[in-house]
């Protein structure tokens, strides 16, 4: 009969684990169903804390783009001004230099130098002269600041004369051409 009650113990025992795990189951079960079935609740806060936080990084975005472009709106003429500063120091040499010499010939070559970097400088940055002194009166790119009657037929409608150049930035009118154009 030990035997016997040795047996029954062990299903029991053996029973009872199988409850448990069916209950542990059971409710393992239970705590998925409710994770798996949100409240409305729930998904209001969820899609209004999903929808303020997209929102404070758009407008983190918005901010930073707006910062990086008044930076470089600010900054823009950094680059060309640092180029320019060069000239200025040649200038006050060769304003310093002209008044104890008495080289005429010296000072014009020395103007004509700075010049020339002057002008080097503005074209690698993209700076063209017109061409206007004879080519046809186009009011895209030229002003008219007089008429002029000419003798000669071939120079009607077109650039007698320069009064003021115009320049070109990268293919773009910068300053229109102030010219005299034969009647």
């Amino acid at each position: 009969m030990a035997v016997k009650n040795k047996k029954d113990n062990k299903k029991t025992k053996e029973t009872e684990e199988v409850n448990e795990a069916k209950t542990e189951v059971n409710e393992t079960t239970e705590a998925e169903e409710s994770k798996k079935e949100p409240t409305a609740e729930e998904k209001f806060n969820e899609l209004n804390n999903r929808f303020l936080r997209l929102y404070a990084e758009f407008e983190n975005y918005r901010k930073r783009t707006n910062k990086e472009r008044l930076d470089l709106i600010t900054n823009a003429n950094a680059d060309l001004l640092k180029d320019l500063v060069p000239v200025i120091d040649d200038f006050e040499r060769a304003i310093a230099n002209n008044e104890t010499s008495e080289d005429i010939n010296g000072i014009k070559e020395g103007f004509s130098l700075i010049y020339n970097k002057y002008t080097g400088l503005l074209q690698s940055k993209g700076l063209k002269a017109m061409e206007a002194k004879g080519a046809a009166f186009d009011p895209e790119i030229h002003e008219a600041i007089a008429n002029m009657p000419t003798e000669e037929k071939e120079m009607k409608g077109k650039v007698i004369d320069d009064v003021e150049k115009g320049y070109f930035l990268n293919d773009k009118v910068l300053r229109f051409a102030k010219v005299v154009v034969g009647q």
